[in-house]
């Protein structure tokens, strides 16, 4: 072949190579233009049973799979319920002890018994499963299973046969009997056996029965008696909750309250089944948008569409805005609006953030690596998308995180606590200090924002603009909250006694001294800044570091001076945060969450008051009158609630940042034809270092070829 022909063909090769797409797609070429979202998981789910999970990232997977009655609506703030199997929202009615019942309006204190009642809808259907497969007789077809069959089976997909049926309400109640089974572990346990009516009894006949039973046999749950919870009918359930707690419904969002029907108990509780890890742990069954398909932890875990997932639908209606944003575009669509997620283990940020401005990740989140290439921080302070990120068509959602991180006082201590005045500005005076609009510049990446009391955005009584600033620390400058002056510090510390940051009476320098369990180079640029904080005030400011369970010991015990803490939502209610600062709840003597030990006889009274009622104009004036008196007690410094930062391609639609729902997945969609030309755009081969290579290596040879074709014709 001659010289020139092997370069024509060398380069046409190359050109076609270079239109026929993405050379670099790390997905089978079947998925191009498939309505399919593509994301990433760092570490492998431990628990996929809804009873035992209580973490993100196995809720990631699990909120997707399962269905409590009600979940979060997906664009409405604050966050409110809505049904999701159930056909309304829970009923309650409340019970005196004699078991008559009480009117609504009853006070707390005469309830002995709430009882929620749940009617499901309809044809509701399981996702398929072999646990639901049937023999020609309609016997179950995996049960029992033959010791020889299973021996042939190594992995989960070879159960070739499946099968569905409908959700009951029998499947809801037998779910909260697993609750109480010891060997389940569920580590909500403890506090539903303090709420629910007879679990602890429950618990106890279940472990009997597990001692007398072969290790992991089988045990029928709906043997043992429960007045706790039970079935009315095939679509109505109800439970039973000991005196009155409004909060409980929302715990029946949460996946701990999924249905689990008894077939996939005795499915899995086979002999030889654990051993082959065919366990509800790693292989889930509900009747959420869509299944776990594949579960390879160490390669890729595949999501696809539920084929007999009921009827769901978009919302038609969000917040003021949501509507300007398309995020009503699909407005009564029928959910899911993606067919299959895939999820690819990526154990560095690193390889996740290349791939996804690759167009290989539809979304991604922004770690200190790629901050600075990903946002620019404007002159006003606030993040912005960076050029880069707005030419690749790349959006940025926001949302301040239903939790708040604090700075808080012993109010046991004799010289930072008590609600004494002397106290009282002391504290003050480091609130003003203490700059936390600095401390989410420099160690945030401007992801946070001030805490203006001890209530997130998005909770119910979180009050927004002028009128839900904290005055003590912050002055409404016609547009947002500054934070006041130096000079206004100094004032209350010298109003407190301490002029110049010394004692009055004594003449000594104050020390004072923060609690810590951190440690690292990080945590000291931290403490450093921290104790410059306090010598804007003079004060000075002693760091007693510990590890984590000597630190433990001193909240307990109530010898800790100051502290950092912090508190995420458990449900998006008022009484989720202030129980925080109830005095009952305390942490030294009583064991509760009240880490600062504050106490106050008002806000007590109100708390009692408030955490019963519903969300109504009289229980916002209770929550504005118990906020107004954590600001000026001031047991905390209200220092940031985090901010979750996210960037999308702008082909994945549909996204609003909800952190207390996990069912999100169905929401989404994609315009696949979008994202393969992005693709096609942002990795086209770059084919002139070959070219320019081969060249080098066709001139070196070329007179060797040359030389010997002359010496053939010579010898001829």
């Amino acid at each position: 072949m001659g010289m020139g022909r092997l370069g024509r063909l060398l380069v046409l090769s190359c050109c076609l190579a270079a239109c026929s797409g993405p050379s670099n797609s790390p997905y089978p070429a079947e998925q191009d233009g498939k309505s399919v979202l593509y994301s990433a998981f760092s570490e492998r789910p431990k628990h996929l049973d809804p009873a035992r999970s209580y973490s993100e990232n196995e809720y990631v997977f699990i909120g997707n799979i399962y269905e409590p009655v009600v979940q979060y609506h997906y664009l409405k703030r604050p966050y409110q319920l809505e049904p999701l199997t159930a056909a309304t929202l829970p009923t309650v009615r409340y019970l005196d002890a004699a078991g008559r019942e009480l009117p609504a309006s009853a006070p707390a204190k005469s309830i002995a018994l709430s009882e929620y009642e749940i009617r499901l809808k309809p044809g509701i259907r399981y996702q398929p499963h072999p646990a639901f497969a049937k023999r020609a007789d309609g016997q179950p077809r995996y049960l029992p299973l033959d010791p020889a069959e299973l021996a042939r089976i190594d992995r989960f997909e070879q159960f070739t046969e499946t099968g569905t049926r409908e959700l009951t309400a029998a499947d809801y109640v037998f779910q909260v009997r697993r609750l109480a089974d010891p060997r389940v572990q569920s580590p909500i346990f403890g506090f539903m056996a303090d709420s629910i009516v007879g679990m602890k009894e429950l618990a106890q006949a279940i472990g009997k029965a597990a001692k007398a039973a072969p290790k992991g046999a089988f045990i029928d749950l709906n043997a043992f008696p429960f007045k706790g919870c039970e079935a009315v009918d095939q679509y109505t359930w109800r439970i039973r909750i000991k005196g009155k707690y409004p909060q409980f419904i929302y715990w029946l969002a949460m996946p701990f309250f999924a249905p689990a029907p008894a077939e996939a108990e005795a499915f899995y509780r086979q002999p030889g089944m654990k051993e082959k890890n065919f366990t509800l742990d790693w292989q889930p069954i509900g009747t959420g948008a869509h299944y776990l398909a594949e579960n390879d932890p160490n390669r890729v875990m595949r999501l696809e569409r539920n084929p007999y997932f009921h009827d769901d639908r978009y919302p038609a209606e969000g917040d003021p805005g949501d509507k300007e944003a398309g995020l009503l575009a699909d407005a009564g669509q029928r959910l899911p609006l993606v067919d299959r997620v895939i999820y690819t283990l990526e154990k560095e940020d690193v390889p996740y953030w290349n791939k996804f401005l690759q167009g290989y990740y539809d979304a991604s989140g922004i770690s200190s690596d790629s901050f600075d290439q990903a946002i620019r921080m404007g002159a006003d302070g606030k993040p912005d998308l960076s050029p880069e990120m707005r030419k690749r068509g790349i959006a940025l959602s926001t949302a301040a995180r239903p939790s708040l991180s604090y700075m808080g006082f012993n109010m046991l201590d004799p010289v930072v606590g008590g609600l004494s005045e002397r106290s009282r500005k002391l504290r003050q005076a480091l609130s003003i200090a203490i700059d936390y609009d600095e401390f989410i510049s420099i160690f945030l990446n401007g992801r946070g924002i001030p805490g203006q009391g001890p209530l997130p955005p998005g909770i119910f009584g979180h009050v927004e603009g002028e009128k839900g600033i904290n005055p003590v620390v912050f002055a409404w400058n016609g547009n947002e909250a500054r934070r006041r002056p130096l000079a206004d510090a100094k004032r209350l510390l010298a109003e407190a006694g301490y002029p110049n940051g010394r004692d009055a009476a004594t003449g000594q320098p104050l020390t004072l001294y923060l609690d810590t369990a951190a440690s690292g180079p990080e945590a000291k640029s931290r403490l450093d800044w921290f104790r410059k904080q306090f010598a804007k005030l003079d004060i000075q400011l002693v760091i007693r570091s510990s590890d984590y369970n000597r630190f433990q010991d001193k909240m307990s015990k109530g010898s800790a001076q100051i502290f950092e803490w912090g508190w995420n939502a458990d449900y998006p209610d008022p009484e989720n945060f202030l129980f925080l600062l109830y005095g009952p709840n305390k942490k030294a003597g009583a064991g509760g969450e009240n880490a600062a030990n504050y106490q106050n006889p008002e806000f007590d009274r109100l708390f009692e008051r408030m955490k019963d009622l519903d969300n109504t104009p009289e229980r916002q004036a209770l929550i504005d009158a118990m906020v107004k008196l954590a600001r000026t007690d001031s047991p905390w410094i209200y220092a940031f609630h985090p901010k979750s930062f996210g960037l999308r391609h702008g082909w994945v639609k549909n996204v609003k940042p909800n952190l207390m729902a996990h069912n999100i997945l169905k929401y989404r969609r994609v315009d696949a034809k979008a994202r393969t030309a992005y693709q096609t755009e942002w990795n086209r081969p770059v084919w002139w270092p070959v070219l320019v290579t081969l060249a080098l290596l066709a001139a070196a040879v070329w007179p060797a070829v040359a030389a010997y074709r002359r010496r053939l014709r010579a010898t001829a």
